[in-house]
């Protein structure tokens, strides 16, 4: 009888504040989406880099006869000098495996990239360096092969491809902190509309839960049926936030994103699959915890 009564209850307040109830599902939506967005962000930063950090080398140019600079004032390298970058090299605890590119290697891949260019018909392998191409056990580790290699004679450059992915990191980084600020920001939004029904709906029942305290009705029971009311709310915002994100990464994502900017891998359904539950029981209980406190607080019931 009692169960009967709670969903009565329920279904009273539900109709009789649908206006509120509608905005509050909205308000819930639009937090879990941008939460799952912020989510999303990060998932992507790790998958960028992830995809990025097993591609990322380390470039030993070493001097040719139009070098200039300090490891490079004997000349082009001579072969002692090349033997004695990859005996440094391969010796070192962080270095995975040693590529050694000639002139000829150089000017082949030069010219694949640079085919359509002017610039391609007017350099010729001399011209080129020779390199040796160092893959790291650890790409966070890289400091110390630079340092190590960076004053050997016949050394012209060291280059790290991180120094270039560190702009587009910084930048991940930004978009998920500008998510998960405006996450908080409608998060505050629904804390206070959720606590604008329950008091709305507390003061068109007031009636009844004055008679229900006369008759012994503990607390809870009173405001049971709101924070029910609440949860409900929460879970039907937090669903269509979750199908808002589907939507999102399925035709921005993967109809528009992926098969035009294919430099990395990106996220997709199963990232949003993985982060659904969560989403789900957060906007549930954000929803429940503001009912509660707001009964707490305010209505005094």
């Amino acid at each position: 009888m009692r169960f009967q009564y709670v969903l009565s209850e329920i279904a009273t307040g539900l109709r009789r504040n649908l206006t509120m109830t509608i905005a509050l599902v909205i308000v819930v939506a639009i937090s879990i989406a941008m939460l799952g967005a912020g989510l999303l962000v990060r998932s992507q930063a790790d998958t960028t880099k992830g995809y990025w950090y097993d591609r990322i080398e380390i470039s030993v140019f070493m001097c040719n006869e139009f070098s200039t600079g300090a490891g490079c004032a004997d000349g082009a390298v001579t072969d002692a000098q090349r033997d004695a970058i990859r005996q440094t090299l391969e010796s070192h605890p962080e270095v995975d495996e040693v590529f050694y590119e000639n002139q000829e290697q150089a000017f082949e891949r030069f010219s694949e990239q640079f085919d359509d260019s002017d610039i391609g018909g007017i350099i010729t392998p001399d011209q080129l360096p020779e390199s040796f191409r160092v893959a790291l056990q650890d790409p966070e580790e890289y400091d110390g092969v630079v340092s190590a290699v960076s004053g050997l004679a016949g050394v012209q450059e060291v280059t790290d491809q991180r120094q270039l992915l560190e702009p587009l990191f910084r930048t991940l980084s930004g978009f998920q902190l500008a998510a998960f600020v405006i996450t908080g920001i409608q998060i505050v939004a629904a804390v206070l509309l959720i606590g604008n029904t329950i008091r709305l709906a507390a003061f068109n029942r007031r009636r009844e839960t004055g008679i229900m305290r006369l008759v012994g009705a503990s607390n809870f029971y009173i405001q049971l049926p709101f924070i029910l009311e609440a949860a409900i709310a929460g879970l039907l915002g937090s669903l269509f936030g979750v199908i808002a994100l589907f939507g999102g990464v399925e035709f921005v994502v993967g109809r528009f994103i992926a098969p035009n900017l294919q430099f990395t891998s990106w996220v997709d359904s199963s990232d949003v699959w993985s982060a659904t539950p969560w989403l789900l029981l957060s906007g549930v209980f954000i929803s429940m915890l503001a009912s509660f406190i707001t009964l707490r607080r305010y209505l005094r019931v």
